[in-house]
């Protein structure tokens, strides 16, 4: 009886064991929404510090050396910063420390810098200031988008340098606006 039992548990592990294997792999079922965008390169290789990928149902959005979105904010109405304590906490400035390296997808014409209260460059692009978003865990979140906060409401870009007026499923806050 002893040797019964512990046959049918011992054949209970196997099957249990490769369902549990399958049930954590990375199967390639999931049609890419789970992938992170490559981060944007320049056109000698170099990484870049603001590129493009595709955002999914934001479409192709702007994005830091890293892939993370990155946001304006419409509080902000020239190229200085609205954005500092805990706001800086929770929405973090897009720095440099030189000129900004332009990867794919980006308008090298259209990015700069502006000098913070703390006298260290913040990257701008078509005039904004550019912002990461502390909520986005990795590469390709956009729970920022359309959130509101700290008097205004935050959205990716375009490579046109406008605002994104699709909603993240994963965003919180208000609805979007038309184009800035």
């Amino acid at each position: 009886m002893n040797r019964l039992i512990t046959f049918l548990a011992g054949t209970a592990v196997v099957p249990l064991t490769a369902l549990a294997i399958a049930g954590c792999g990375g199967g390639g079922g999931g049609g890419g929404a789970t992938e992170s965008p490559a981060p944007p390169k320049t056109p000698s290789g170099q990484q870049a510090t603001i590129g493009t990928a595709n955002g999914s149902e934001l479409g192709t959005i702007l994005v830091d050396s890293k892939g993370r979105t990155l946001y304006l904010f419409r509080k902000d109405s020239t190229t200085k910063s609205s954005c500092f304590g805990e706001c800086a906490s929770d929405w973090p400035p897009l720095r440099t420390s030189g000129k900004p390296m332009v990867g794919g997808g980006a308008s090298a014409s259209m990015v700069g810098s502006t000098p913070r209260s703390d006298g260290k460059q913040q990257v701008t692009y078509n005039g904004h200031p550019l912002y990461l978003y502390a909520g986005d865990e990795k590469a390709g979140d956009t729970a920022g988008q359309g959130v509101t906060a700290f008097g205004a409401g935050w959205y990716a870009l375009t490579p046109a340098g406008k605002q994104v007026s699709g909603q993240a499923s994963s965003a919180g806050g208000s609805s979007p606006g038309g184009g800035y």
